[in-house]
C-alpha cells in the first residue's frame, strides 16, 4: 500500500509551483492513494451533481484540473461523450490520457490565464478538488466561467479546509450578486472517507 506521504502533503501546500512538483511526482500512484486506499467520493459526486442539471450525451463538457482523469471517468460513466480535460501538470496528464475518456486534453495553469480555448465553448464544466490550498485560487473561477456558455454549469467540489478557508464561497456570492451567476446548490457529503474529510459540491448556471 502506498504510504500516503502525498496525500497528506496535498493540504499543506502554500504555492502552486510545489503543488506542481507533488502532483509530478504523485501521477504514477495517484490513482491508488486516493481512490483505491481512500475512496474518493468526488468524482461520483460531481458527475451525479451535473446529470441533475444537464442531460447526458453530446454536450461538450470541460473537466478543469482533470489530473489523471478519474473525474472523466466519473463523467463517462454518467453518459457524458464529449469531454475534454486541462491540467497544469503534464505526468498527470498522461495518465489521464490513457483513461480514454477525453476528447481533447491540454496543459493550463488557472491561475495564469487565459485557458486555451474560445469564449462560451462548453456547456458546462467541472472543478473537482481543484481549489485549494496552493492549488489554484479562487479567482480562477472568472477564467471557468469564460468559457462555459450561458445557461450552462459549473460544478465544484472543495474539501471542508478549504470550504472553511472562506475564499471560494466570498468568490461565489460575489459573482452571484453581480448578476454572473446563479447557485442552485451547494451539497456537503463525503469528500475522502479514508481519511475521515467532508467536502462540498457547488452547482452553478452561468448567466
Amino acid at each position: 500500500m502506498s504510504d500516503k506521504r502525498f496525500l497528506d502533503k496535498a493540504y499543506g501546500i502554500k504555492r502552486d509551483d510545489q503543488a506542481l512538483e507533488m502532483y509530478e511526482a504523485w501521477a504514477e500512484t495517484y490513482d491508488i492513494e486516493v481512490m483505491d486506499e481512500n475512496d474518493y467520493q468526488q468524482p461520483e459526486r460531481c458527475a451525479m451533481a451535473l446529470e441533475k442539471l444537464l442531460a447526458p450525451g453530446i454536450v461538450p463538457v470541460l473537466d478543469v484540473g482533470c489530473g489523471t482523469g478519474l473525474s472523466g471517468l466519473g463523467l463517462q460513466t454518467h453518459g457524458f461523450e464529449v469531454i475534454d480535460g486541462c491540467d497544469f501538470s503534464a505526468a498527470m496528464l498522461e495518465r489521464a490520457e490513457k483513461t480514454k475518456a477525453y476528447r481533447r486534453l491540454f496543459s493550463a495553469n488557472l491561475n495564469q490565464p487565459p485557458l486555451d480555448v474560445d469564449d462560451d465553448a462548453y456547456g458546462a464544466a467541472t472543478a473537482v478538488g481543484i481549489f485549494s490550498f496552493g492549488h489554484v485560487d479562487a479567482d480562477a473561477l472568472d477564467e471557468i466561467l469564460r468559457v462555459v456558455r450561458a445557461g450552462g454549469f459549473v460544478i465544484i467540489g472543495i474539501n471542508q479546509h478549504f470550504y472553511d478557508e472562506g475564499s471560494l464561497v466570498a468568490k461565489i456570492t460575489a459573482l452571484e450578486s453581480a448578476g454572473k451567476i446563479k447557485l442552485l446548490s451547494k451539497e456537503h457529503g463525503a469528500h475522502v472517507p479514508g481519511t475521515g474529510t467532508t467536502g462540498w459540491v457547488f452547482a452553478l448556471e452561468r448567466i
